[in-house]
């Protein structure tokens, strides 16, 4: 049964590179595709077949062998199978390294990423970047700059510098695997289950390594910073150490930060010593890029370009969406999904305050700093304003080590992989309703069920 699994998705990842191949997020393919005018174009009933099936085969197999993986060995050579053959593929799935791509050319020229888009050079390959970002900041960290730069150096042109990417995105993914099985033995979870959720998934072939994103880098070095506080020592070298890559790895993205108070909990030392050398380490190394770069904090700022996307993919637009199809029958001007945001960001605010109580309180505070970091991820994901089908990933990558209560995430990530096509074209620019009625009904649904549950796990059975 395990062999069958492991053809099963290897077969689903050949045929998503197929899928690549005909109709992936190529340099000069039609920015402006649809469902229907891939349909219509070359090979289109090809390109949406594969894409389907190859998908639909990797989700399967990655979902029946979850409880069924016999050792670490056996899942990582098997995810390692099913993500080999996107080394050697276009870009699929996504047109952010083209981005990447531009973003260090600017750099190597001398012009701030963090006051103009890629069009003020203009890049090289400006043709080839979204029209929505060519004349946009960039919101990523200096160090993702920093790496942008010496890649294009490396790459020596467009073709050369995708295939560095993509070794840099799967050097973060290794260091995920070295990392999570002792995150997942701590926690009391199976090493070889945890590598199988966080590193088989169909999001990582066709999204995370094809495109590529430089998210692996951000969750590479924040499972490595996990690590060391679990497994290298109490030294306060070492738990230094350990600040520096989570500061390293806010200055991939910003979103590395909330993690940053849980690595507090999990250095297992006096708290303010603990806070004081989880900061130092963060703030220095964090610091020492910003330095280095030359760059200063304008991408904090930047970080609001992607506000303008209006997508039912995020749960808090999608209840302004809602809300704005409603009020509009009486205001045809009025918009809900402004303030749907903000208080979204209020509740990820006293939800991380919340979780961070909660780690602090619990009985075994290591464990419950790992666990609750997952959920401050997840709780991050589901809050923010913009949500990208690999985003999941963050929280899914530490949720596969500290618990077995997982079917609602892996559900989770196989819809979204089905959400994004092969150019990088995402279904929810077109499917806005009934798109996002359909997300708070399940929304509503979900959280009825949760609460059901609760209060029947509370009540006195009857004597």
């Amino acid at each position: 049964m395990l062999t069958y699994l492991r053809l099963t998705g290897l077969a689903g990842s050949l045929m998503l590179v197929t899928s690549g191949w005909l109709g992936g997020a190529h340099p000069h393919a039609d920015l402006a595709s649809n469902p229907v005018s891939i349909a219509r174009g070359p090979y289109g009933p090809a390109i949406l077949l594969l894409w389907l099936i190859g998908t639909g085969l990797q989700a399967w197999a990655w979902w029946s062998a979850r409880d069924r993986t016999p050792s670490v060995r056996w899942a990582m050579v098997t995810a390692l199978l099913w993500m080999l053959p996107f080394l050697f593929v276009p870009p699929m799935g996504s047109r952010d390294v083209y981005s990447y791509v531009c973003q260090g050319e600017m750099f190597l020229h001398g012009i701030d990423p963090y006051r103009f888009g890629v069009s003020e050079l203009p890049c090289t390959w400006l043709d080839t970047v979204s029209p929505i970002w060519q004349h946009t900041p960039t919101p990523y960290g200096p160090l993702s700059i920093l790496i942008a730069a010496a890649v294009v150096t490396l790459g020596g042109g467009l073709t050369g510098a995708i295939v560095v990417f993509r070794l840099v995105t799967l050097a973060g993914i290794l260091a995920v695997a070295a990392g999570l099985p002792a995150l997942a033995r701590r926690c009391g979870v199976d090493p070889q289950r945890a590598i199988w959720l966080a590193l088989a998934g169909p999001l990582l072939g066709a999204h995370m390594l094809a495109a590529p994103h430089n998210d692996a880098i951000m969750l590479g070095l924040a499972v490595l910073a996990f690590f060391v506080l679990v497994r290298v020592g109490r030294h306060p070298l070492v738990v230094l150490g350990a600040g520096a890559l989570l500061g390293l790895a806010v200055a991939v993205k910003a979103t590395a930060g909330v993690l940053i108070p849980f690595a507090v909990l999990l250095a297992a030392r006096p708290f303010l010593q603990s806070a004081a050398l989880i900061g130092a380490g963060s703030l220095g190394a964090f610091g020492a890029v910003t330095a280095v770069s030359g760059l200063g904090l304008g991408w904090i700022p930047a970080m609001r370009v992607g506000d303008g996307l209006i997508q039912f993919t995020s749960l808090p637009t999608a209840v302004g969406m809602t809300i704005t199809y409603t009020g509009r029958l009486f205001a045809p001007d009025f918009d809900a999904v402004p303030a749907a945001r903000n208080v979204a960001l209020v509740v990820l605010i006293a939800t991380l305050v919340f979780l961070w109580f909660r780690a602090l309180r619990g009985p075994d505070r290591p464990r419950a700093a790992l666990h609750h970091a997952a959920l401050a991820l997840a709780a991050f994901v589901a809050l923010v304003p913009v949500f990208h089908a690999w985003y999941i990933l963050w929280p899914l990558t530490l949720l596969a080590a500290t618990t077995v209560r997982t079917r609602l995430v892996m559900l989770l990530t196989i819809a979204a992989a089905f959400l994004v096509l092969p150019d990088g074209g995402g279904l929810s620019r077109f499917l806005k309703f009934p798109g996002a009625p359909l997300v708070v009904i399940a929304l509503i649904v979900l959280v009825t069920v949760q609460a059901r549950r609760r209060r029947v796990a509370v009540e006195p059975v009857p004597s």
